[in-house]
């Protein structure tokens, strides 16, 4: 098997440092020469590196797959609606991709898919930013069915050639997206909290870097793919911030009629969930965890929240331990939120809890450990017993409302 890496006998010295410097074993002596097993090179660089002679390099084989990516421009977001209404994550996401595309000195495109779409929803993407909109208007997307919105989504990206496409990290964003990716012969990176244009490995051009976190929120992988288009990503709603709407701002309209599969599942009726309390839409927070102890303990919190016109959440602690829903949950498995006002009682701040928060405008967190991790990221930290503080802040907001 054909290795990443190239050892040159005529400038390899026998001196073993490449081998004991590999850490996946692949490299061993021949003799007095060095030579690498192709099966078990992980092409991490450590023996070019360590070789103090120059005597290994990096093999240039043709990539599986590679496109001509000089055919490929622009940068695409996927316009999500519901009801003819566009979601907040598109905003957000055309305020990034107007950055990207400027960036990178190219269009930036929505695409609109749906039935009996309204004017106003086409016009408000080019107030936000969209210098093109591709719109599908059709009866096979009058309700969202995964199938048919990949259909019609992987037909655009192969027609028109975007170099980069996102979307929500929605429900809606996380079932099709990737059916699109397979269609187009792309990757998909889910979940991003970070994207920008950087340059290429070879830096001949600016490419999507793609952030997102990686084994269990302990790590950010930064992901980016040179040699294919196009570049595809989901991204959690909240993570940016839409811009304001500039009403004088238009977009091209582009119409496009496409024979769509019929949907494999027909909706006959929506039920909606026993608590659809949208956290993420939240301008104020008031946040319980583990600390609380029990499930009626979260009456304070629901009190507070009232009081502040706040919207009560949780951590994975209280959700797993059944004393909320987990529509409330705020996290990395959770939602991501950006409000105003953040108010945590008895949350400790594991890394996956902080991924979900740190956009928040204020954070203010009580909790009895002094070294909990969430006091690193507060603007203020609170260090006491949560059931004296907590009665104590809604006495005086019932005070100052009397």
């Amino acid at each position: 098997m054909s290795a990443p890496v190239a050892i040159d006998p005529a400038k390899c010295r026998g001196c073993t440092k490449c081998v004991k410097q590999c850490p996946f074993g692949a490299l061993r002596m021949n003799g007095k020469t060095a030579e690498v097993d192709g099966a078990s090179c992980r092409a991490c660089s450590a023996c070019i590196k360590a070789c103090p002679f120059g005597a290994i390099s990096e093999t240039k084989a043709k990539r599986w797959g590679a496109v001509d990516i000089s055919a490929y421009s622009g940068v695409w977001v996927f316009a999500e609606q519901h009801e003819g209404k566009i979601r907040d994550v598109s905003f957000e996401l055309l305020a990034k991709g107007r950055e990207l595309a400027d960036s990178r000195g190219c269009a930036l495109c929505a695409m609109l898919l749906g039935s009996k779409l309204p004017e106003e929803a086409i016009r408000s993407l080019g107030a936000h930013g969209a210098d093109k909109v591709y719109v599908v208007d059709d009866p096979a997307l009058a309700g969202y069915e995964a199938n048919a919105y990949a259909d019609a989504a992987g037909r655009l990206i192969l027609k028109y050639k975007p170099e980069a496409v996102l979307a929500g990290a929605t429900a809606a964003g996380r079932s099709f997206l990737p059916k699109v990716a397979v269609r187009v012969g792309a990757g998909l990176t889910a979940d991003c909290t970070a994207l920008e244009m950087a340059p290429s490995p070879d830096g001949s051009t600016k490419i999507l870097h793609q952030t997102r976190p990686a084994f269990g929120g302990n790590i950010m992988a930064t992901i980016f793919t040179p040699d294919h288009r196009p570049q595809m990503a989901t991204v959690r709603p909240r993570v940016f911030r839409a811009a304001p709407p500039d009403p004088s701002r238009s977009a091209e309209t582009v119409f496009e009629a496409l024979s769509l599969a019929a949907p494999a599942f027909k909706t006959v009726k929506t039920i909606p969930a026993g608590d659809n309390v949208d956290i993420a839409a939240a301008d104020i927070l008031v946040v319980g965890g583990r600390g609380l102890k029990k499930a009626s303990n979260f009456a304070m919190l629901e009190e507070i929240a009232s009081l502040l016109g706040g919207t009560v959440a949780a951590s994975r602690a209280a959700v797993d331990a059944g004393w909320i829903s987990a529509s409330r949950q705020v996290g990395q498995t959770g939602k991501t939120v950006a409000p105003r006002l953040y108010l945590s009682f008895g949350v400790s701040g594991a890394i996956q809890h902080l991924a979900g928060m740190r956009g928040s405008d204020t954070i203010i967190a009580v909790n009895s450990d002094p070294s909990a991790p969430i006091f690193e990221t507060a603007d203020v930290a609170v260090e006491g017993d949560l059931f004296e503080i907590a009665p104590a802040l809604a006495e005086a907001l019932r005070k100052r409302q009397a």
